[in-house]
């Protein structure tokens, strides 16, 4: 039994002496007549591997601004009185709100975890060009749209592997669940619909008469919801 209290109480010491930095700043701060505002820079809601994926997280959060203004792009282009495309339009715009608000989430996220948004950490994008057109075909726009979302959901089970490591400076369950939770199961229900979408226009356009299929098809986009 005196063994037993001896290491309960070593150990309680070990996991103080590593664990109580927010405590000892305090003790600090009150110790001295010096006003300083960073006395207490450990007091902060940051612990796991926060610190480590931190960056890949602010420019996830980028990523998905800038699809969603893409997506924007994309809308307007068939909603114009040339193309009137309702079906694609509604797509398209969809599409664009679920990437914003996906956005304003994982800030939120960030923040709740003790970080900070910075909105200079870019990614180099991989899917589009940089000849800034949105204007695409039908059946185009559908398979941009995959490639999109393909490249979001790869780049979520990236970070999340990161988070999954186990080691000291990367595991953070909570991380992984929240991917998992808020992009992972939702890219693959996305993915699907847009592979279906653009297998099923694909088959349509090779028809005996593509215009009225493809009328048809965009009154169906009008009836059905991608998010």
């Amino acid at each position: 039994m005196k063994l037993f209290v001896v290491l309960a109480t070593l150990l309680v010491a070990a996991f103080a002496a590593t664990e109580d930095f927010c405590y000892k700043d305090a003790l600090g701060a009150c110790s001295t007549t010096t006003k300083n505002p960073n006395a207490l820079v450990n007091c902060n809601a940051r612990y796991g591997a926060i610190e480590a994926v931190l960056p890949d997280l602010q420019m996830y959060v980028n990523t998905h601004i800038t699809r969603s203004y893409e997506y924007l792009l994309m809308s307007t282009h068939y909603g114009n009185y040339e193309k009137s495309r309702e079906g694609f339009e509604k797509l398209f715009h969809e599409l664009s709100d679920s990437k914003w608000d996906e956005a304003i989430d994982l800030i939120k996220y960030i923040t709740k975890r003790g970080g900070e948004m910075n909105f200079n950490m870019v990614k180099q994008d991989t899917v589009n060009d940089e000849s800034g057109s949105y204007e695409f075909y039908e059946l185009e726009s559908l398979a941009k749209a995959l490639d999109m979302e393909k490249q979001l959901a790869v780049e979520a089970h990236r970070i999340h592997g990161e988070a999954t490591r186990r080691r000291k400076d990367f595991h953070d369950p909570e991380v992984s669940s929240y991917l998992e939770n808020e992009f992972v199961h939702k890219h693959a229900s996305c993915i699907r619909k847009l592979s279906g979408y653009t297998s099923d226009l694909n088959t349509l356009l090779n028809g005996p008469d593509s215009s009225l299929a493809l009328y048809l098809f965009d009154e169906q986009l009008k009836q059905q919801s991608i998010v």
